[in-house]
């Protein structure tokens, strides 16, 4: 993170959801603004979130978010800020999910890699996502097949599914603690569409060998008390499992191999002149024949023309209290669930007997006061039946959304690559293209061509946001049309 909202925690409430402030969250509403040296303090209720501006020298020094992933993560080392002068053959700039996943796949291929994380490893939305690792894009396979033709389409979904596998196989055979895979997912349907559905399944089976189930209404309400829902598609290839602490097992590897990983280490600036790329921090500098920038919603202005690409787009996430035998009143599978709305909710079972819930999708970055109360409100159109059950934490993320909604997978000049913009598909498509990215530096194979129709526009500046937002304002109202 750059110049972003930063958040630190002082004392709570004891009333407060959680004892410490995630990044952009706002607990309650109301604050006071005070000045000192340049910061702007906003204060909540015991809550403090500090605004760096941009220009400021000093590393900003955050404290994680408090997630139910950073409750339940596995141990992991404190990693030092980068000082002196490095030599590598590869950095990659962002410690999330593409650049863990790039660095893995050049060391296995031989590469020395040099990783700078602005904060610490799966600090953004790596680490703090719903936890679905599933085919596909942000983009539905319907418009790329307009936009590229079948054999185009299907080559694309083939490397998401080989990003599911990716991930798998890597918590196989590395043995990644705490991981906690569970098989299944369920695309719930809040209107009736079972011809639509039967299509569907069979478009994918035909033209993808990709074989999807179709369930009921009256199955499908066994599985999910809830009057909401009218059918749904069960896909048994993908599953959901604790990201955060894959991207430490990952990170764990990485060391093992040799490969170096310095936190707190935001890249000010990056020269390509001359043979070696420059890559500068505040504490020193990398050399490199290769820079990859893996920066997501979190990066700021040193990622340049990529920065200048994608829009950040903020979702949320509220875990409940456990809930006992009141969850199988309500939710009784144990798949990932998701409804096909485009700011829809999205939902799994954690800890055996709590929700994990998220949903809504917003191109403003700065929390509602009122996140968690409007979260709980969501949980409850869906499920009644949890009136007055407690949010214990609540949080957001910043997803990077690219204009053409697939990531930006290509090299941009000599020595320099992007991997970026994965528009909240994340967990399958960055692992899939930091192989992608690692064979084009190694010359094992061109894939990342494939992506190249998906290029590097502009989000539109200060207009961005607001498009954005009327974009998904329009999509919320066909929504509900479709419902009623």
């Amino acid at each position: 993170m750059q110049g972003e909202y930063l958040a630190a925690p002082l004392q709570a409430n004891s009333n407060s959801i959680s004892n410490r402030c995630p990044q952009h969250l706002r607990h309650r509403a109301g604050f006071e603004i005070i000045a000192n040296q340049g910061a702007v303090l906003r204060r909540h209720k015991g809550l403090i979130s500090t605004y760096f501006h941009q220009q400021s020298n000093s590393v900003p020094q955050i404290p994680t978010p408090e997630t139910w992933y950073t409750r339940t993560q596995v141990a992991a080392p404190t990693r030092p800020p980068l000082q002196g002068a490095h030599d590598t053959e590869v950095c990659i700039v962002g410690a999330g999910l593409a650049g863990l996943s790039t660095a893995l796949e050049l060391l296995r291929r031989g590469q020395s890699v040099t990783l700078l994380e602005s904060q610490t490893v799966g600090w953004g939305a790596s680490g703090r996502n719903g936890g679905f690792v599933l085919g596909g894009y942000a983009e539905g396979l319907d418009a790329l097949e307009k936009r590229l033709g079948m054999d185009h389409a299907r080559e694309l979904f083939s490397l998401s599914l080989e990003g599911v596998r990716a991930v798998r196989d890597n918590i196989d055979q590395l043995q990644l603690p705490g991981c906690d895979t569970t098989p299944g997912e369920l695309s719930v349907r809040r209107h009736p569409a079972r011809d639509d559905l039967l299509r569907h399944c069979e478009h994918m089976a035909r033209h993808y060998d990709y074989l999807l189930a179709l369930i009921e209404r009256e199955p499908l309400r066994e599985m999910l008390r809830s009057e909401r829902y009218h059918q749904a598609l069960y896909d048994d290839h993908g599953f959901h499992f604790h990201p955060l602490n894959y991207c430490l097992g990952l990170a764990a590897e990485i060391e093992r191999l040799g490969g170096k990983i310095f936190e707190h280490s935001p890249m000010r600036r990056h020269d390509l002149k001359g043979a070696q790329r420059r890559i500068t921090t505040e504490g020193g500098e990398v050399l490199a024949k290769e820079l990859v920038l893996c920066g997501g919603g979190y990066a700021g202005p040193a990622f340049a023309r990529v920065h200048r690409s994608y829009l950040p787009v903020a979702t949320y996430v509220i875990v409940t209290e456990p809930l006992g035998g009141r969850l199988k009143d309500a939710v009784r599978s144990p798949a990932a669930i998701m409804d096909d709305r485009r700011a829809g909710d999205y939902y799994r079972i954690v800890d055996g007997d709590r929700l994990l819930w998220g949903g809504r999708i917003t191109a403003s970055t700065r929390d509602p006061a009122d996140l968690a109360e409007r979260m709980r409100d969501d949980l409850l159109d869906v499920y009644p039946q949890f009136e007055g059950v407690r949010v214990e934490l609540a949080w957001s993320g910043l997803m990077a959304y690219a204009r053409h909604k697939m990531p930006m997978i290509s090299q941009l000049a000599e020595g320099l690559w992007v991997n970026a913009g994965f528009g909240g598909h994340g967990m399958n498509t960055a692992p899939i293209a930091g192989r992608v990215v690692a064979e084009g530096i190694c010359g094992d194979s061109d894939r990342h061509r494939l992506f190249a129709p998906f290029g590097l526009q502009w989000n539109g500046g200060p207009f961005g946001p607001l498009a954005a937002n009327l974009v998904y304002a329009g999509l919320r109202l066909q929504d509900w049309w479709r419902e009623c």
